[in-house]
């Protein structure tokens, strides 16, 4: 073993180095998640007639599209943060897991309505997982070969 150096423990995982390609993919993914949940987070906040109309067909109050609007965008500025960007990912997987429940409750359609927040969770997670080293060392999914 050479001095300075400490054997690799089996309970610290580590995650494979980030590559630009990977880096740079993670970012624009992450980018075009922010972009759309900042768009969707502003139009309620202002109260503009496609959210508040769009919250009164789920059935919600619309005195709600507010507060609505501004947890999202907490939720939208925690993931954009990288120190705090695994919470906000986290919290928005709440937040669109109960927009996937408001549009089964209404039975509106499957791939228009029902997935789309599925979409966006999938694209967020990507995204985060591909530019954030900690969230591939707690996830890796393959592991490292035996003779490394």
């Amino acid at each position: 073993m050479q001095s300075g150096t400490q054997p690799a423990s089996a309970s610290t995982p580590q995650a494979a180095p980030t590559s630009k390609k990977m880096l740079w993919t993670g970012r624009i993914l992450s980018a075009l998640v922010i972009l759309f949940l900042l768009f969707d987070s502003s139009i309620k906040i202002l109260r503009l007639a496609p959210a508040v109309e769009g919250t009164a067909r789920l059935g919600y109050p619309v005195s709600l599209v507010f507060s609505i609007g501004t947890v999202l965008l907490v939720c939208v500025v925690l993931y954009a943060i990288p120190r705090t960007s695994i919470l906000g990912a986290i919290l928005l997987t709440g937040y669109l897991g109960g927009a996937v429940a408001s549009n089964l409750r209404v039975s509106n359609p499957f791939f228009g309505y029902i997935l789309s927040p599925v979409y966006v969770a999938v694209l967020l997670w990507g995204g985060l997982y591909l530019r954030d080293h900690r969230l591939r060392a707690l996830i890796p999914l393959r592991t490292p070969k035996a003779d490394q």
